[in-house]
């Protein structure tokens, strides 16, 4: 029914008020209707916190009998760090639930429905479902395979080079692309870069935006040179990551570092598999990640194919020095049908910049 369909359309804007504060949970919107008028609102709106199906009930209050409550993901069936809103929904006195897909979670995965279809609850699922599902494809991958969703984010030259030969990078891109990489950095759970980029640049690897919650600030260093200054190691969030090698284990500099919060992650070797890394950080509970750099990082998560989507930055500059950093390198296409094709692009505009966002689907 077209009149559903607004209603969802109305509950999905809801529930992306919660992006960048409800991971590694669901974005969810929640809408009951009433004689034709919205009569309770609700989204999730931080981890830990009530369900968007809590808040849009305690808003209808006792008007909500007899009402149909419109949910972007089907309602939870367990006890988490809030009840069941399943049977919530069912005490409540709702006569009708529009679900838009249902929740891939094994804990729920349909348990949720089947509670309100006994109850007598009319359920209709799947109104504009493939919407509902595009806000949470962060969610749908961590919670059915527990690997993070992994987003590149990189400025480049015309000519693909991260920086000049002696590393300086700043700035290649202008102040419009660099405050959208704020917004990514506040999107997703963690930050990721390669020791090169913490020696050349000292980032924070934080999140500038007012009222941000601070990403985890993962930085891959196989030889334990972080600099025990860095600044990406002294915030009070205890979300510093280390990725290094297991003989490092007992150096030193590991007791000193732990000392101030930081936290590892220990792989054989020195050359780490990116697909191994990511699985190792999704164990911490990290659902996302915005792979900033740099070359060397970029190029192996080309080679393994796990790339699930991007920004690529571009400024209208040329450094023409093939000693330059390029953002991919160690590659070598006999033919054009072979190289790397970025699907289902989208061309943004950010001033003097341009950038090619794409998304594996």
């Amino acid at each position: 029914m077209k009149k559903d369909e607004e209603y969802m359309k109305e509950a999905i804007k809801l529930a992306q008020q919660g992006f960048g504060k409800v991971n590694p949970n669901p974005l969810v919107g929640a809408i009951v209707v009433k004689d034709d008028k919205i009569i309770g609102r609700g989204w999730h709106k931080n981890f830990g916190g009530a369900h968007a199906e809590v808040w849009a009930l305690d808003e209808a209050e006792e008007n909500a009998k007899g009402a149909t409550i419109y949910v972007t993901l089907e309602p939870c069936s367990h006890h988490g760090k809030t009840p069941p809103c399943a049977e919530k929904i069912v005490k409540s006195g709702i006569k009708r639930c529009i679900i838009a897909c249902v929740d891939p979670n094994p804990l729920v995965a349909g348990k949720g429905i089947d509670i309100l279809k006994n109850a007598g609850i009319e359920v209709e699922v799947g109104i504009l479902e493939k919407e509902a599902k595009e806000i949470n494809k962060i969610f749908f991958k961590y919670i059915t395979k527990k690997e993070p969703y992994l987003f590149l984010k990189c400025g480049i030259t015309l000519d693909g080079k991260l920086a000049t030969r002696s590393g300086k990078s700043k700035w290649i891109t202008n102040d419009l692309a660099r405050e959208r990489v704020q917004y990514l950095r506040t999107k997703y759970m963690g930050i990721m870069v390669g020791i090169n980029t913490i020696l050349a640049d000292n980032p924070s690897l934080d999140s500038r935006m007012e009222n941000a919650r601070n990403p985890y600030r993962i930085v891959v260093d196989p030889k334990l040179e972080t600099p025990i200054d860095a600044k990406f190691l002294h915030f009070d969030d205890k979300k510093a990551i280390i990725v290094t090698s297991t003989k490092n284990k007992t150096a030193e500099k590991i007791k000193v570092l732990k000392e101030i919060g930081t936290n590892f992650i220990f792989l054989d070797g020195e050359m780490f598999e990116m697909k191994t890394i990511l699985k190792e950080i999704g164990k911490l509970g990290v659902d996302s990640i915005l792979l900033e750099g740099g070359g060397g990082l970029i190029s192996s998560a080309f080679k393994e194919n796990i790339i699930d989507g991007g920004e690529i930055f571009i400024a209208p500059k040329i450094i023409g020095d093939n000693s330059a950093i390029s953002f991919l390198n160690g590659f070598n296409f006999d033919s054009i049908d072979e190289v790397f094709k970025l699907p289902n692009p989208k061309f943004n505009i950010y001033g003097d910049n341009i950038s090619v966002e794409f998304e594996m689907i």
